[in-house]
């Protein structure tokens, strides 16, 4: 839109950029269609995911045991070309183990730096709450700085990186909360609700007929892009454009989590751009240049569910994060 004004990033360019940009978008709606060659359902989870790579974001997955989390990561890592790892977090789990550590080696007599699975572009921390705080905030550092440090030594992390946690919602005990400023790096958090009747006909189906997720290219799944027509997505978000009172509108949304008496916790200005670069990158895998309010609102609920603490007395009354939310989308005057 030419009467649009451009508050963050630069305008779109013509010519190989835009080329460029179409033919990544392209590319990525192609790594969806591969993904559900393995993944039946959980359209929106696997977007989410999507939109956290563009954002250089994280995602927190929580669903029941059985839903396809793992299957998922995997299945977008093949359709990407990136390598993924995955790491069972449990209660006697240590930081070294996720990073990695210095080992002595006899024959050169020094210590040597052995990589950790962090050290890859996508990297499951499968029940990432079954493990103590000290080895949650392992993680600090590689999702917010993309390094880690180990005997006062940073060492960068590969490009994308993007870590995709699951928990499971209904199973407390043995657990470790995660606290605030944990949550508060994840772009998302993504349900992953359990398939529609249809779905889970289908997911028998394929079974029946022999598929293996251990085996995905026996599914037919494969690479359809890379990391270089994700570096060129990205570039293209960067020049999405955001008109002020759509910037209001998101500020308005954060705000108002701060004056919700059900709320103890609101969203922090943080929370408020992640909110923005989400809906921008939805913006964009839509095939716009700027953002509606429609695409703040779209993304509201997984960018801001986990950042937001509710009062005792609303837990009481079987108050869910998610309904205040919507109560407040329903709220917040709309720009035009």
């Amino acid at each position: 839109m030419t009467d649009q004004v451009t508050v963050t990033g630069q305008p779109a360019v013509a010519g190989q950029a835009t080329l460029n940009a179409e033919a990544a978008r392209a590319s990525l709606a192609a790594v969806r269609d591969e993904v559900g060659k393995a993944v039946v359902g959980q359209d929106s989870a696997v977007t989410g995911l999507l939109i956290a790579l563009l954002c250089r974001g994280h995602v927190l997955l929580e669903g029941v045991p059985g839903v396809a989390k793992t299957l998922m990561v995997r299945a977008l890592a093949a359709a990407l070309r990136l390598d993924t790892k995955r790491v069972q977090f449990t209660p006697d789990l240590m930081p070294g183990d996720v990073i990695g550590s210095l080992v002595y080696d006899a024959r050169t007599a020094a210590f040597e730096f052995r990589e950790g699975p962090v050290f890859t572009h996508l990297l499951l921390a499968d029940e990432i709450n079954r493990t103590p705080p000290k080895t949650q905030a392992a993680l600090l550092e590689a999702m917010e700085e993309r390094q880690v440090s180990v005997d006062g030594t940073p060492r960068p992390l590969p490009d994308p990186f993007l870590v995709a946690a699951t928990q499971n919602p209904i199973e407390y005990e043995g657990t470790y909360p995660l606290p605030e400023a944990q949550l508060d790096r994840f772009l998302l958090k993504l349900h992953l609700n359990l398939p529609s009747r249809e779905e889970e006909v289908a997911v028998l189906s394929r079974h029946a007929a022999g598929f293996d997720p251990r085996d995905l290219a026996a599914a037919g799944l494969r690479a359809v892009t890379g990391p270089e027509e994700l570096a060129a997505a990205r570039a293209a978000v960067a020049r999405v454009q955001l008109r002020p009172e759509v910037l209001g509108y998101v500020v308005d949304l954060g705000r108002a989590t701060r004056e919700s008496p059900s709320l103890r916790l609101g969203v922090s200005p943080r929370g408020a751009t992640a909110l923005m670069r989400a809906a921008r990158a939805w913006a964009w895998l839509s095939g716009r240049d700027y953002v509606t309010p429609d695409d703040v609102k779209a993304l509201a609920l997984p960018a801001l569910r986990h950042r937001v603490e509710l009062r005792p007395e609303a837990e009481l009354e079987g108050v869910s994060a998610d309904a205040v939310l919507d109560g407040i989308l329903a709220s917040v005057p709309v720009p035009r």
